[in-house]
């Protein structure tokens, strides 16, 4: 029964125990999210003593006028993502079902 399915049960049981785990940590309290652009910002500041505000990137970044913009764009980026991962899958998974011609 679980033959053919074992990379399939194994990554479902994987991801249970990571959203029981995150669930269980996270939900002790005391923790704060930020960006990795923060956190990165933050201890450069520490380390070279000078505020945050004095760095300017070397490529410019775009800015969108609005927070809703901002995150229409991060959801088109992760959609843009999914389709390209969904596509490789298929592809993969078309290739090993196509029938050996002979």
């Amino acid at each position: 029964m679980f033959g053919n399915r074992k990379l399939e049960i194994l990554t479902l049981v994987g991801l249970l125990v990571f959203v029981v785990l995150f669930l269980v940590v996270s939900g002790q309290g005391g923790h704060s999210f930020s960006g990795s652009d923060d956190v990165g910002s933050e201890k450069i500041s520490q380390l070279t003593g000078r505020p945050i505000e004095s760095f300017q990137p070397i490529i410019p970044q775009y800015v969108p006028p609005s927070g809703e913009i901002e995150a229409t764009l991060f959801a088109l980026q992760a959609t843009f993502g999914g389709v390209i991962v969904g596509l490789v899958i298929g592809y993969w998974y078309g290739q090993k079902r196509r029938p050996v011609k002979s």
